[in-house]
């Protein structure tokens, strides 16, 4: 039997009608979407750690619960850690992967999947009504290159995607965890960084972007330092905004207020390239 995912659902689903939802009265215990997504897909089969995100169960709307129903089954997986993605066979063809982790609504993840048709995007996070939101716009722009994941980031990074699996990783607005005895639940850290470049393949761009100034600080130290990625601006400092991020509703907001919105775009460096850092680095 294969580890990899199927795009085709086990049954055909039932005739329905766009924005009413077909949810129905749940007996106690009963799983919210039984074909969808799982309060917590790992559950306990992984050792605890220091989360960077906060499960969010916020009300789900009729159209987002309709998707979830319908699409879930081909288009969504949870990052449960107990099989490897073969990512070929998932999408349903060979072309690059992009990572993205916490995605929101899904608006921005959307309109670059629909700009550039020619790449995947996998799209990972753990809020259910940005989940169902997102397969529904992938739905109605007849987009063939999305699929959605369900869980923690660290889970499917460390144990179900094959080393040089991904030709991108975006993180667009992560929680900046503010107050200081968070910091350590901020996401881009060395050991993140470390478990990402194993799964990144030479050459692949992490761009991050962020409107929290501090934390746009500690990611441009901690990238720098990192050996497996260098800065693609020669000044080593943060990057204009690339025109192919679109402005998010979020980030509008935060523009309209004053913040400073900061991108970096950094490049995964080719093994031989590291050792020839290090050689120089020792000189």
């Amino acid at each position: 039997m294969s580890d990899s995912l199927s795009t085709t659902p086990e049954a055909p689903h039932p005739a329905h009608t766009p924005g009413v939802s077909i949810r129905h009265a749940r007996a106690k215990g009963e799983p919210r979407f039984p074909d969808g997504p799982k309060a917590d897909p790992a559950g306990s089969h992984f050792e605890r750690r220091i989360r960077s995100f906060q499960p969010r169960r916020s009300r789900v709307t009729a159209g987002q619960a309709d998707a979830l129903q319908r699409l879930w089954p081909a288009w969504g997986f949870d990052v449960d850690g107990r099989r490897v993605l073969d990512l070929a066979a998932f999408f349903g063809n060979d072309r690059p992967v992009v990572l993205e982790i916490g995605f929101g609504m899904g608006e921005t993840t959307a309109a670059m999947a629909a700009a550039d048709p020619a790449t995947n995007i996998l799209a990972v996070d753990v809020h259910t009504p940005g989940q169902g939101h997102l397969l529904n716009l992938a739905d109605r722009l007849g987009l063939d290159n999305v699929r959605v994941g369900n869980g923690d980031a660290i889970i499917l990074l460390r144990e179900m995607l094959v080393p040089d699996a991904l030709d991108g990783l975006r993180v667009y607005f992560p929680d900046p965890w503010p107050k200081k005895r968070h910091h350590k639940r901020r996401l881009i850290q060395p050991d993140f960084l470390t478990l990402a470049a194993t799964r990144l393949r030479p050459g692949a761009v992490v761009h991050c972007a962020t409107d929290w100034e501090p934390y746009a600080e500690q990611m441009l130290e901690v990238l720098t330092a990192h050996p497996a990625f260098e800065n693609t601006q020669a000044d080593g400092g943060f990057a204009p905004r690339p025109a192919f991020r679109p402005v998010t509703r979020f980030e509008g907001q935060g523009l309209d207020k004053g913040h400073v919105v900061n991108d970096l775009l950094f490049r995964r460096v080719p093994h031989d390239e590291r050792a020839g850092h290090r050689a120089r680095d020792s000189m």
